[in-house]
């Protein structure tokens, strides 16, 4: 085989593109590097995540205050994205491919999965509300608008279509992680940010997160929505987004990168038939 023809397969001889497993490698050390984080560092990063998301929802109110447009909203929604990517925070549902996949690979325990998850989850809603607090006092022409939108998703009926768009929106922004998990080019991790907002805001989809940032607001702006209707909406909300992040895209996504995560699991770095040379070499 000429050179020429070696670069044009690429340089690895796993079954894989080269920039699959680069990919790989990369989830595989982000993943890790998050399981490997403090109970404090969790809390603060979820903390963060749940105002900076807010940024996101504030931009969509002012746009569905002043054009009643949900699409047109959900293109401003993006900023949130924008600012959880350049400030290196996160939400609950951005943690199910990354960390899962370490799990898996065994650079990580179900425990510390379970306390990030945990961690993150709550500090999420508690970071969202308080920002929502803050916008509910700053801006009261938007509390028709923040009402309408919390009654969209807890008078919506338990049944098909509410669990549907539940794993839309899971697998939505889980597929929005590994997007931008997939380049080094900031733009396009941006663009990314921006097309994920657009699909869960602009047409809607449930969120558990998210969309509780709205809930949280429309009852502190004096809504008639208490919050054991959202707990309601957000206990089945929640169980289908992790249904969709976890099994339309993280399961598929490991299923398709199975020998490298065999040879991870081998310490091969990704490299499963040179791990299995490295195990039947006399020493």
């Amino acid at each position: 085989m000429t050179d020429e023809r070696r670069r044009e397969l690429g340089s690895t001889d796993a079954p894989v593109e080269d920039e699959l497993l680069e990919s790989f490698e990369a989830t595989i050390e982000e993943g890790a590097e998050r399981l490997q984080r403090t109970s404090r560092a969790i809390l603060i990063t979820g903390f963060f995540g749940g105002l900076e998301v807010g940024l996101g929802v504030m931009a969509y109110l002012a746009v569905l205050t002043e054009t009643g447009s949900h699409l047109l909203a959900g293109f401003a929604f993006g900023i949130g994205f924008i600012a959880l990517h350049l400030a290196h925070s996160e939400l609950f549902t951005e943690n199910f491919l990354m960390p899962v996949a370490a799990v898996v690979a065994r650079e990580g325990s179900v425990l510390q999965l379970a306390k990030l998850w945990g961690g993150t989850l709550v500090a999420n809603l508690v970071g969202g509300w308080v920002f929502m607090w803050l916008l509910v006092q700053a801006f009261p022409e938007w509390h028709q608008t923040l009402s309408e939108a919390g009654h969209h998703f807890v008078d919506a009926p338990f049944g098909l279509q509410s669990i549907v768009l539940a794993v839309l929106g899971g697998s939505t922004i889980t597929l929005m992680t590994r997007m931008q998990q997939g380049t080094q080019s900031d733009p396009a991790k941006i663009v990314a940010a921006v097309a994920g907002g657009f699909l869960l805001a602009g047409l809607q989809l449930f969120h558990s997160v998210l969309d509780s940032l709205l809930l949280f607001g429309a009852i502190q702006a004096g809504s008639d929505i208490t919050y054991g209707q959202w707990l309601g909406w957000f206990g089945y909300t929640l169980l289908f987004n992790m249904l969709g992040g976890l099994v339309l895209v993280t399961a598929l996504r490991l299923v398709r990168t199975k020998e490298l995560v065999q040879g991870r699991r081998r310490g091969s770095r990704g490299d499963p038939d040179r791990a299995t040379h490295e195990q039947s070499s006399p020493e």
